[in-house]
């Protein structure tokens, strides 16, 4: 591709670090990101702001359906339009046309069946963006509109959706004694709602077709080989004919770009021989990419007089959408993690995730851990009342900690302290009370000029525990690559892996800094010529990537030391890089990094894989996951129990993190996954009746603003080495957003008596009639 195709190019990754001087140096350094100054200038150049010579602009038509027959599309009038270059439908992809990120059973364009509202018919290139989306207005299908399948219950009778039929999984775990039966049984049955990701900026992209009959996109991908195989597939061409340049990502809670809004651009340049570019509106972005899972669970918790627990039982029925997507691997978490982070020796857990014709669940943050966490906490609590003991107490008797066995058989060989994080929020100064003074009024649930009284607010106090997994999970090839260079003093880091926001670009640098002793280090720009990643979910990157780079950076430190250690006779052990300075043990040797570099070029490439997971068997057992990571949180919350408003007053919030890289990273990242919890528990719902999303903006879908997030006070962070992750370190940002919004309902069911089974929470749960 000549150098004029494409004449914005990102910043961030790619872009020098700050002058040496003025940076904290090497890991456990609050060094600051390279991009953050761009960010919040407002200069740093996203995948909407790309631009090439001869653009086009791309329109999709969706479906106005959740469950249709196809009789017929008319492209006709949409082709003879003024400056229509060209449309396409499912007749025109030449390959095989099927994708998804877990399974790849969504068609790129419907055919002869519509399953979900917003699902792609056609879309169109033009020479101005108004005319490709009156274009693609002027698409006419004919429709014979079928009953939706709209509840996951109903979909285990009902007719198959989908050649592969409605049931996606089914897992029956069997722990222990069937038999087994406590003094003291607690049952609930709890929903949790659909949420959005609702991913910061808009999501677009820039197709450009090749000389070589191929094509290159610039998207916001966060899995760039899956993304470039899976459009290889759909346009019949070769994987090295497709090249994949990872543009700015502006923050992303998963799998951010949906591969729904890449493969259309492709098809319209291969088919328009011109570069093709699609902005996608708020609206699409509702209607195209994936969202947490929507799930109904039922519990039924059995435990001795003292409150140790004897058994759990639940079920647990996960709504897929219309596609499988990665609802294998969500179910696979919700079962292994559903009686959460206690000692439970026999446990039977049924789940199933089943196709509707919802809108599509997959990949957000903490993907079914967050489900059976919300459900589970409130059990304990239901447990904690009908024993007369307090909710932290019970849960104190009843925590895991290294060495116990998951209910999947699996022994928990990383650190749990579970009990050390749940002592440390319980015995944390709890916030004052507000004062009952007009000037004080905005501490009222409903803020100032609501129609609270403060005699009508209680405050409440509630506890949550949670665990997820790192890494993927059930044999999940788990590998990453990175090349280090040195040269004239300045490093440079080639991996694949996308930095997201959750820092990984900085942690890299960090690396290098603290291996080889070299203040400035550049990170290359990511795309799929680059040897694969991996995808940037899980805090996966510290781990794999981080121990690729780590990896790499060590054998350039041997490189560039080995000369030296034979000048002197001694072993390579025996000299150590500090500040730019290389010293041998005795004193003998002392040079700098760029003297012993004398111009050489220097490099390595090297990998990390953690060691092998397997499937769960027919029992719902096995060694599934890599490595663990726990939180507890204490929610202080002011309910005011005439109107049913919540304010959330505290979060405080111990977790263990392994070893702590870069502290300011480390916090934000907590107070980020805490505040998305706080939209979890309290406003976040994407309501589809009848299968159709209800106002698809962010005027109707509620996220939390500034004036939403409580004071969120981190009391204590563990740093208790897993011995078998590079660093030692965990992920840090999907167990709050596990954590939090069980402990926020828990809070809300201390302030008013209510069992608050239900995620949103609704105004009317938290009512309390005849107060």
């Amino acid at each position: 591709m000549s150098n004029e195709t494409v004449i914005a190019t990102p910043v961030g990754p790619g872009e020098a670090a700050p002058a040496p001087e003025q940076l904290p140096h090497g890991l456990g350094a609050n060094l600051p990101s390279a991009d953050s100054r761009a960010k919040s200038e407002g200069t740093f150049p996203y995948a909407a702001d790309l631009w090439a010579e001869g653009l086009l602009w791309a329109a999709v038509l969706r479906s106005p359906h959740p469950h249709a027959r196809i009789v017929s599309i008319d492209t006709s009038h949409a082709r003879e339009m003024p400056g229509v270059r060209a449309v396409v439908t499912h007749e025109d992809v030449p390959g095989v046309a099927l994708h998804g990120r877990g399974k790849a059973d969504r068609p790129l364009f419907a055919s002869e069946v519509v399953r979900h509202h917003g699902e792609p018919i056609a879309a169109v290139a033009a020479d101005h963006p108004d005319t490709a989306r009156m274009a693609a207005a002027a698409v006419i299908v004919e429709y014979e509109v079928l009953d939706p399948v709209i509840d996951p219950e109903q979909a285990f009778e009902a007719e198959p959706l989908h050649p592969d039929g409605n049931l996606i999984r089914h897992i029956p775990l069997r722990h222990g004694d069937p038999n087994a039966a406590g003094e003291i049984v607690v049952e609930g049955q709890y929903r949790i709602g659909r949420a959005d990701p609702a991913p910061i900026g808009a999501e677009a992209g820039l197709a450009v077709p090749r000389p070589d009959g191929g094509v290159e996109l610039y998207v916001a991908s966060t899995d760039p080989h899956t993304d470039r195989d899976a459009a290889a597939a759909c346009y019949g061409l070769a994987p090295d004919r497709v090249k994949i340049v990872v543009t700015g990502v502006p923050g992303a809670t998963a799998d951010r770009e949906d591969q729904g809004f890449q493969l259309p651009l492709g098809l319209l340049a291969l088919k328009t021989g011109c570069p093709v570019k699609l902005t996608a509106t708020r609206e699409e972005s509702f209607l195209g990419h994936a969202h947490r899972h929507p799930t109904l669970l039922r519990y039924r918790h059995h435990a001795d007089a003292e409150g140790k627990l004897i058994k759990v039982e639940a079920q647990i029925l996960l709504d897929a959408g219309a596609y499988a997507d990665t609802s294998s691997e969500a179910l696979a978490a919700a079962v292994s993690f559903a009686c959460g982070p206690y000692v439970v020796p026999n446990a039977f857990i049924e789940g199933w995730a089943v196709r509707t014709n919802n809108p599509p669940s997959g990949h957000v943050r903490g993907e079914g851990a967050m489900q059976v966490c919300a459900a589970y906490e409130a059990q304990m609590d239901k447990l904690a009342k009908k024993l007369g003991i307090d909710p932290a107490e019970l849960r104190m008797r009843n925590v895991m900690s290294t060495g116990d066995v998951l209910p999947t058989g699996q022994s928990v060989t990383c650190p749990a302290p579970v009990a050390e994080l749940l002592q440390a929020v319980q015995e944390f100064p709890l916030p004052a009370l507000p004062k009952d003074t007009p000037e004080d009024e905005w501490l009222l649930p409903g803020g100032p000029e609501g129609a609270g009284e403060p005699g009508a607010v209680r405050r409440g106090v509630g506890y949550g525990l949670g665990m997820v997994h790192m890494l993927g999970a059930e044999g999940a090839d788990e590998v990453s690559t990175a090349t280090v260079k040195v040269h004239d003093g300045i490093a440079t880091v080639l991996c694949a892996a996308v930095d997201t926001g959750q820092g990984f670009s900085t942690l890299a640098r960090q690396i290098v800094q603290e291996t080889l002793g070299i203040d400035e280090v550049h990170i290359a720009q990511v795309d799929t010529d680059q040897p694969p990643a991996g995808p940037s979910c899980r805090g996966r990157h510290t781990w794999v990537s981080g121990g690729a780079v780590e990896r790499a950076a060590k054998m350039v430190r041997t490189q560039l030391l080995q000369p030296l250690a034979h000048k002197f006779g001694m072993s390579t052990e025996l000299l150590q890089i500090t500040d730019g300075k290389i010293t041998s043990y005795d004193g003998v040797l002392s040079t700098t990094v760029a003297e012993a570099m004398d111009g050489k070029e220097l490099w390595a490439t090297a990998q990390c894989r953690p060691h092998p997971t397997e499937p769960l068997d027919e029992a719902g057992q096995g060694d599934a996951f890599v490595g663990l990571a726990f939180c507890a949180i204490r929610a202080v919350v002011d309910v005011d129990i005439e109107l049913g408003s919540v304010r959330v007053v505290e979060l405080a919030v111990a977790q263990d993190v392994g070893r702590i890289l870069n502290p300011a990273q480390l916090n934000s990242r907590i107070e980020a996954g805490v505040t998305q919890g706080v939209g979890v528990a309290l406003t976040e719902n994407l309501r589809t009746p009848r299968g159709l999303i209800r106002h698809p903006d962010l005027t109707g879908y509620a996220l939390p603003t500034a004036l939403d997030v409580p004071d969120i006070r981190i009391v204590k962070l563990v740093e208790e080495r897993d011995v078998v992750a590079p660093f030692g370190a965990k992920a840090a940002s999907a167990v709050p957003v596990v954590t939090s919004p069980a402990a926020i309902a828990a809070a809300v069911r201390a302030a008013t008596g209510r069992p608050v089974n239900r995620l949103p929470i609704r105004p009317q749960a938290a009512v309390v009639t005849g107060a």
